[in-house]
């Protein structure tokens, strides 16, 4: 008989490494040999959300205790389709509809520390989508308000949560960035759309000595703030670069500084450019073990990126979004400077070093992915280059570099995009 992992990995052999981890070949394994029903999948999803919350969340620095609890016995596989149930248990953002996207685990957890949340807490949320971070909330805080602007992701959202019995979570459908006036003060607020600037209801209806984070920057190009209410001013302190999807409607078509979806380009891709919260890198986010380094010597410049990991299965990596139109643009260059020391692949050969970018619709599905590598070995500096095609639906893009899981050192510098036109 077919073990779990080798029917996982039949399923998963057009799946890029890179996308794999252990909680989603075993989920996917145990749907296919028919041990994802009743019990045995409630039993499955526990296991995997055990693990998830190690790996990613603990492991990669999360130490609330009470953070880490919630992560742990909120079901996040409820607040997804079907279809991504078997997805529900890795650490990435999912589709939940009208070109939204449910946050990473890691992303959520981060946001709800920072928030320091408290018994006694009244909450206000921007931007309910699927419920799953007003879920995370509700054990943690007295009352939760959550506004989401799209009519349909409001009422699937009011619908899951009261099935699911969050009686302190309180919806509602509107525009978030006017706050819940009649609801006001609180405690603390919660943004999980990304506006230019911080929308000045939400500052009057935050009391005094309470907290806010709220992602705020270009479309492509965002930084994770926290902000403390003191003498009625707001005292801000930049945590990390990040990337959430598009607001809806007027929000995002006022923006002042567009993206450009025919001049597709990696930002700071020759390392220059510190970022805004130390020690990240400026315009890139998810950044786990990565350092910049100086050195004259670099290939471009005077800095590249570092990765380095020794424990096997351990994420090590950067992550960059932006805009491409396949409709005009037929293929995309990818170039970088790499060196290698000692780099080995991770656990049972599916975790490799490489640079990759994965293109996705106007709905955030899934178009296909092009990589570099697996990155092996030790090499001194030297230029990789790859030719890719571009899928005519793409809308945007994430270009992933990193160990993913491989264990050694990884030195990337000069990363470059050069689109060409159909």
């Amino acid at each position: 008989m077919t073990s779990l992992k080798e029917t996982a990995r039949i399923f998963c052999r057009r799946v890029p490494v890179f996308l794999r981890s252990p909680s989603m070949l075993i989920a996917i394994a145990m749907l296919l040999c028919g041990q994802g029903r009743g019990m045995a999948q409630q039993d499955s999803y526990e296991q995997q959300r055990m693990r998830l919350v190690k790996e990613a969340i603990v492991d990669a620095g999360i130490k609330n205790p009470r953070v880490i609890q919630a992560m742990q016995v909120t079901k996040r596989h409820e607040f997804v389709a079907s279809q991504f149930r078997a997805q529900a248990y890795f650490d990435m953002a999912l589709p939940i509809g009208d070109r939204q996207t449910i946050s990473s685990p890691f992303i959520v957890a981060y946001m709800t520390e920072v928030l320091d949340p408290q018994p006694t807490d009244k909450v206000l949320e921007i931007g309910t989508g699927s419920g799953y971070q007003a879920a995370i909330l509700s054990p943690l805080v007295k009352s939760v308000y959550s506004i989401e602007i799209v009519e349909s992701l409001g009422q699937q959202a009011e619908r899951t949560l009261t099935r699911l019995g969050y009686k302190n979570i309180e919806t509602r459908i509107g525009d978030g960035f006017k706050g819940w006036k009649e609801n006001a003060p609180f405690d603390k607020i919660i943004v999980t759309c990304s506006p230019e600037n911080i929308p000045q209801p939400l500052i009057d209806q935050l009391r005094e000595g309470g907290r806010m984070v709220i992602p705020t920057g270009e479309r492509y190009q965002q930084t994770l703030f926290l902000l403390k209410k003191e003498n009625g001013q707001l005292v801000s302190e930049a945590l990390r670069p990040t990337l959430f999807v598009p607001m809806t409607g007027k929000a995002e078509q006022s923006r002042l500084i567009k993206p450009n979806p025919l001049r597709p380009q990696a930002v700071n891709g020759n390392i220059e450019r510190a970022g805004d919260a130390d020690p990240f890198l400026a315009g890139w986010y998810y950044q786990r073990q990565v350092k910049r380094i100086s050195d004259p010597q670099a290939p471009q410049g005077r800095h590249f990126a570092r990765f380095q990991n020794d424990t096997p299965g351990r994420a090590s990596h950067m992550l960059q979004g932006l805009p491409i139109d396949g409709n005009r643009i037929g293929q995309i260059e990818l170039r970088a400077w790499i060196r290698l020391q000692n780099v080995n692949e991770g656990r049972d050969g599916e975790e490799n070093s490489m640079l990759a970018i994965s293109f996705y619709d106007s709905q955030r599905r899934d178009l296909g992915n092009a990589w570099i590598g697996p990155l092996r070995g030790t090499t001194d500096w030297r230029r990789l280059m790859k030719t890719v095609r571009v899928p005519f639906e793409t809308r945007e893009a994430i270009l992933r570099i990193g160990l993913f899981g491989a264990t050694g050192r990884l030195d990337v510098d000069d990363i470059r995009i050069t689109p060409r036109r159909r």
